[in-house]
């Protein structure tokens, strides 16, 4: 195994033990930090994949803007508000059955892959360029990419209004916000 083997599959543990620190933290503006480390690994595993556009659309655009917006939507609701409870009982360990189940799958693949499969191919000169993924998006994803788009509008709209109806209820109870 080569020494660039080696790099890719430590950052790639790496990114799996933040993925888990994402899930395990108790308090969101930790979960926020893990998940900036996260998408910060994910980014050097595309620079491994000689895709360096990706990677800095993967700095920019979710270390950057997306965290931003998780981290404004943690302070909007308030430290006390923002625990994360389980509403519905049993979704960790469903959760940690869906888990288990991809670890296996993952695992199976790796180990069934041929030894050089991969190792030795070049890709083409214009993968990962923004020529090339803006080709694929705007021709071949354009609908899903819109709807992603209406997506992440409908959910900043519902927690504006959260934390408004939120707001309202508290100044009707006097001021306390449940706490």
């Amino acid at each position: 195994m080569s020494g660039g083997a080696l790099v890719v599959y430590a950052v790639a543990a790496l990114a799996v033990v933040s993925a888990l620190g994402v899930i395990s933290a108790r308090q969101p503006i930790h979960a926020a930090l893990w998940m900036v480390a996260n998408f910060g690994l994910t980014a050097i595993l595309y620079l491994a994949l000689h895709a360096p556009f990706i990677a800095a659309a993967q700095l920019i655009v979710y270390a950057g803007a997306i965290m931003v917006l998780f981290v404004f939507v943690v302070m909007l609701f308030g430290r006390q508000e923002a625990a994360l409870d389980e509403p519905l009982g049993g979704q960790r360990p469903l959760a940690l059955a869906g888990l288990a189940a991809l670890g296996f799958v993952l695992v199976r693949a790796v180990l069934q892959t041929p030894q050089g499969a991969g190792s030795a191919a070049e890709p083409d000169p214009g993968f990962g360029s923004a020529g090339a993924i803006g080709a694929v998006l705007f021709k071949d994803w354009v609908l899903p990419f819109e709807l992603m788009g209406l997506l992440l509008l409908a959910a900043v709209v519902g927690v504006v209004v959260i934390a408004h109806y939120r707001q309202d209820a508290g100044a009707a109870d006097g001021g306390s916000t449940g706490t």
